[in-house]
């Protein structure tokens, strides 16, 4: 699969795979650290971004779930992730490449996916930061969560969008 965004035509889709672990791991702790500050403290950042140590579950991620990277310079710059077809587990994008339409063009492809599957609905567990963006893409709220990593309490929501098959 190899596809263009339109804002960035040098930044194309393909599947990931388990080389791509790394560069994910580092691009979900960067986005983080730097993208989601403004609506989550510092400790909360930490207890998030130390998700990037439980390498089962990651390793897991890159075995069982439709993975979606967009490369840019030979490097990875966003990535999309599917759970059994209609939950998106991750959706990140670089720190120096947000609002290019990345994340949209990551979206849509996985929409595409879920419907490819014929499932009738996406679901989505989704940070305070990230949730103008799935309720742009046609989401909604079902309700508004608290998730304990580490002992520590970080708000996000889990949202829904039925998809027209």
């Amino acid at each position: 699969m190899n596809s263009n965004t339109s804002n960035n035509p040098k930044v194309s889709i393909r599947n990931g795979n388990k080389n791509d672990l790394n560069e994910m791991l580092l691009l979900f702790q960067e986005t983080i650290s730097n993208i989601c500050k403004n609506d989550y403290t510092h400790n909360q950042l930490e207890a998030w971004k130390s998700g990037a140590e439980n390498k089962e579950r990651w390793e897991k991620v890159i075995g069982d779930q439709f993975i979606l990277v967009a490369i840019y310079n030979h490097q990875i710059v966003g990535f999309c992730t599917l759970e059994k077809g209609d939950y998106i587990d991750l959706l990140f994008v670089h720190k120096d490449y947000q609002h290019q339409g990345i994340a949209s063009q990551l979206y849509h492809l996985i929409e595409k996916e879920a419907v490819r599957q014929n499932k009738k609905h996406l679901t989505a567990d989704v940070s305070k930061t990230a949730k103008s963006f799935f309720e742009r893409v046609g989401f909604e709220v079902i309700r508004e969560q608290t998730v304990n990593v580490k002992g520590i309490d970080l708000t996000n929501y889990k949202m829904e969008k039925e998809l027209i098959l």
